[in-house]
């Protein structure tokens, strides 16, 4: 069960995250990119979230040039501002700036509509502004409330890695939606006491993503990443000790990781980034796994799942 949010439209329960279509980590092919999108409408998945900054502009222009070809033709479409892309002289990619101006904010929605190849996104998130409340305030946030009368976007929103800046500016805004991503999984709660209640509380929808913490709780391997570095040695038992508990009930380590935020009923979506049809496929699967509760209840039991968010499931 989930709360009655502010938002103007139904958000889907399970979205496509981009990054990797911008080659986070590693590059992936044209063919691949096209493959990943198709496996998306096979599944039904009709949410996609990108951003600029996901390979310099690579992942919306992406979406932009294969979602139709792959027959998605009615998307929820989440994207980012806040930061301007620089190509060099010789139209190369080049660096990003930070950019909280109006003028900035527009340039930047600007762009990437020209890169969606579309009129308006369905939600705009202020992407990573940790440490810019006063620009937020000042200029930002106005900006893109009048980006929202004027019919660009239909949803305001602030994307971050960290709970407790994300909270303060739920606190002090009107937000009609926030992605937090890697601070509500098995392994990490950061955003539990503060941040979920106070979105629950303002009918502010909650979209997770980071739900395998950078691949760790996807396949719990010496090499894997966790949180965008090298697993610690500590991480790394915490997450085959999920493993085990899981396993004992037959369920995939990825089906609970996926479905724990779904527990909490300030949580709307989640996004899961994908390079390949086959992680599409495999994580449709996952959120459709069945999840029995007395495994939550073992995973409660050792620490992966909070017992507050088990009494409010």
């Amino acid at each position: 069960m989930t709360t009655t949010t502010r938002l103007p439209f139904t958000l889907p329960r399970l979205g496509l995250g981009t990054a990797p279509l911008g080659g986070l980590f590693e590059e992936v092919g044209e063919e691949d990119a096209a493959a990943t999108l198709k496996a998306a409408a096979a599944e039904g998945i009709t949410y996609f979230d990108t951003a600029p900054r996901y390979g310099h502009g690579q992942a919306e222009e992406r979406l932009g040039r294969l979602l139709g070809p792959a027959g998605i033709t009615h998307p929820v479409i989440s994207t980012k501002t806040g930061w301007l892309l620089r190509p060099r002289p010789d139209g190369s990619p080049g660096e990003v700036v930070t950019d909280w101006t109006e003028r900035g904010i527009r340039e930047s929605l600007e762009s990437s509509l020209t890169r969606l190849g579309r009129d308006s996104v369905d939600i705009l998130y202020l992407h990573d502004p940790d440490h810019y409340p006063d620009e937020i305030r000042r200029t930002a946030y106005p900006a893109v409330r009048r980006l929202r009368e004027e019919g660009l976007i239909r949803a305001i929103g602030f994307g971050m890695n960290h709970s407790a800046p994300l909270a303060a500016y739920v606190a002090e805004f009107d937000v009609d939606v926030v992605l937090i991503a890697g601070r509500f999984s098995l392994l990490d709660h950061e955003a539990l006491p503060t941040l979920l209640p106070l979105c629950a509380a303002r009918g502010t929808a909650v979209v997770v993503g980071g739900v395998f913490n950078t691949g760790l709780l996807a396949d719990p391997a010496p090499d894997a990443m966790y949180n965008y570095r090298p697993v610690p040695p500590a991480a790394l038992a915490r997450a085959r000790r999920a493993r085990e508990l899981c396993a004992a009930y037959d369920v995939p380590l990825p089906a609970a990781a996926l479905q724990f935020p779904y527990l909490h009923p300030a949580v709307t979506s989640v996004v899961v980034g994908c390079r390949s049809a086959a992680e599409v496929t495999a994580n449709a699967s996952a959120a459709r796994f069945p999840v029995p509760d007395e495994l939550w209840r073992h995973l409660a039991a050792e620490g992966f799942v909070p017992s507050e968010v088990l009494d409010t499931a």
